[in-house]
Parts: structure tokens; sequence; C-alpha cells
């Protein structure tokens, strides 16, 4: 149950926020700037490849690793393949995760390695396996740990992970808001003087400003009315979301969503990309998750009896390709079943300054939900 109150107490949501959940949320346009002075000093801006590499390998622990491996993969298209190496193991502790490389890696495929701790013994093994099959291996971690010691001895490239500008030392959670982009911009950079995609100085700088104007817009002095993510929050507080995503940048936004409100706020999500969300999810909307399933719901005593959970599409938006829309007939599909649909869609601008907006204000919604259920 979500305490609704709590959302306009901004006091009350400092005292919930014992993970700083909500700081993490709101300077996450610091670390991108930070992120890209530490690329450049570890001298990714002067480096000239010799060309794209036959593939991407990525590689490390948590949501944050996820979410990197699934944005690199959808803006590099098909410019290069990203695949992901899952971890195997017995723990999902640093000490018990493992990796390996597929058997066709080889020196002409690149290796990069994002993790907000750097002590895990398994990605120092993968290093040097990369080593010595003769993969370029380039790292985005704290200094000073074990990995950036292992990718010293491979002559690998590893640059500084992000922290905050008043908190240089402290390492982030791994599942922080803030966390992504102190991860993902150096390698942004990186592909960038590969030419897989555009992410110079500029266009980052672009995406950090937008980070702070979500800020200002989500933050919890901002109340619920004019507040974009507490009133996301709010709409989702006793449903379950369905999350559909339409746009390059909306698909790994939707699928961040669901990751943060498991791994935040414990909360349970679906997602689909339209059109296709809307053949996998029509017999879910027609069941007994839809609001009109419980002709009786009207007249439930409220106070006696715990609500029934009923299905909220949550519509994220960007560019589709074409300009060929699936959203009329999403919305048609939802309110047929007495669906109730909230949407999301980003000002202008480039696809990363979108998908900057749509994952920022996902990741606040994530962090008050977690923080009015108590999670």
């Amino acid at each position: 149950m979500l305490d609704e109150s709590l959302l306009d107490d901004p006091e009350a949501l400092a005292r919930a926020d014992r993970r700083e959940l909500l700081r993490g949320a709101a300077e996450a346009g610091a670390r991108v700037r930070t992120a890209v002075r530490h690329a450049t000093e570890a001298g990714i801006a002067e480096l000239k490849p010799d060309g794209r590499p036959r593939a991407i390998l990525t590689a490390g622990p948590g949501l944050a690793a996820i979410g990197v491996a699934d944005l690199l993969g959808s803006l590099a298209g098909a410019a290069c393949p990203v695949i992901r190496l899952t971890p195997g193991g017995v723990a999902p502790a640093a000490g018990a995760l493992l990796w390996e490389l597929p058997g066709w890696a080889g020196p002409v495929d690149l290796l990069l390695i994002t993790t907000p701790d750097g002590s895990e013994p398994g990605l120092s093994i993968l290093v040097e396996q990369a080593y010595r099959r003769g993969l370029t291996v380039v790292a985005v971690c704290p200094p000073r740990t074990p990995l950036t010691e292992a990718i010293t001895g491979a002559h690998g490239l590893a640059v500084p992970m992000a922290t905050a500008p008043y908190e240089p030392q402290a390492p982030a959670a791994a599942s922080a808001p803030g966390s992504l982009w102190a991860l993902l911009t150096p390698l942004l950079a990186l592909l960038d003087r590969t030419g897989m995609l555009p992410a110079p100085p500029d266009v980052l700088q672009k995406v950090a400003d937008r980070l702070d104007h979500v800020a200002e817009r989500c933050g919890p002095a901002i109340a619920t009315y004019s507040n974009p993510a507490k009133t996301l929050a709010a709409e989702l507080a006793e449903a379950l979301p369905v999350i559909w995503t339409e746009g390059q940048s909306a698909g790994p936004a939707g699928r961040r969503f669901v990751a943060a409100m498991a791994e935040l706020a414990g909360r349970p999500a679906l997602t689909a990309e339209l059109p296709e969300a809307l053949a996998a999810h029509s017999v879910l909307l027609s069941g007994a998750l839809a609001a009109g399933a419980d002709p009786d719901d009207f007249f439930r005593d409220r106070v006696e009896e715990a609500q029934a959970l009923h299905a909220r599409v949550v519509l994220l938006r960007d560019r589709p390709a074409g300009g060929r829309t699936a959203a009329p007939a999403a919305r048609d599909l939802a309110l047929s079943h007495d669906t109730a649909i909230s949407e999301l869609e980003p000002e202008d601008g480039s696809d990363l300054e979108t998908l900057a907006e749509l994952i920022a204000t996902t990741d606040f919604a994530a962090v008050y939900l977690a923080l009015t259920a108590g999670a």
C-alpha cells in the first residue's frame, strides 16, 4: 500500500530515504558531467580506432550493468551487435559470480566491463581471458580496485567511475539511479570515437542538462499534481504496471523501469513493445486483472477488504519509426477493457536526450514507489 501523504511531504520522504535513492536520481546530471571529465582524463577523446569492432561484449553485475548493455545495444542498432555476458555462480555476490567469453571471441572484438564495485574476482579472471585471446578491454569501475589492477596488467583502459561531486570517494549502490549514468557515459564517449553512435561532448552536455531538468520537475519539493514522477507513482500504487513502449528510446527505458520497480520497490511489472504488446497482453487485460472484471468492485467495502489488483497500462513513447504509431490502438485496447492508462512522452531532442528524460522520470517514479511503500 502506498502512503500518499508522504508524496507531498519532502521531510518525510527524506527520512524514509535511507538508501539515498532520491539523491542518486537528482544527481544524475552531475554524474554525466563528472563521467565526461573522467573519460577525457583517461584519454578516450584522443583515441583513434582502426575501425569498428566485430562485436561488443559487455559484462558486469546488477541492474546498472544490465541497463548499460541494453542501452548500448539499442543505441548502436545495426552498427554492431552488443552481447551481454550473463554471469554464472552460486549467488549474486561479488565473490560468487563468474563470466565466460564465448568461444568465437577474439582480437576483432571489444570487451566492456561496468561495475560499481570492482572487487569481483570473476571480472579479473574475465580480463585475463580476454588478454590471452587478444580482445581490447575497457572498464568503468571505482579506482584502486583489483579490477583496475587486472586491466592495467592486460594493457586495457580503466575509466574511474563518477561519484557525486560532494562525495568523491563513495561508491554508489548498484541499484542507485545515478549509477547507470556513471557507468554508461564513458562508454558512450568511447563508442562515439569508433563512429558507432553520435555522443560527442556537446551531446553529452545536453544529456546532463536534460537530466537536471527532469530532477527539477520531479524532485521531492514539487507537488504531486505538477510532478510527473509522483503522479505516475500514485497511479501505480495499487495496480499491476503493464509498460507498453514505442520508439527506439522507449524500449530500454521501459525495461529499466520494470527492473527498477522490482529491485527498488519490490513491485512486479510487465513490459512489451508496441505493436506486439497488443497481442501479447490482450488476454491479460480481458482476464481477472482487468478493471471491469469484478462487477461488484464499486460496492466493495474498501475499509474491511483489500482492494483487488488491476492492471494499469503505462505508455512510454518516443518518436516511432517512419512516423507510424500504434498508440491509438493501444489506447483503444486498454479502454475497451476498462483499463486505466498513463502516458509519458519526452520533449524533443536527440535520441540520447529523449532516452535520458524517459529513464530519469521513471527512475524517480520507482523511487517514490519504494519510499511510500516502505521498501
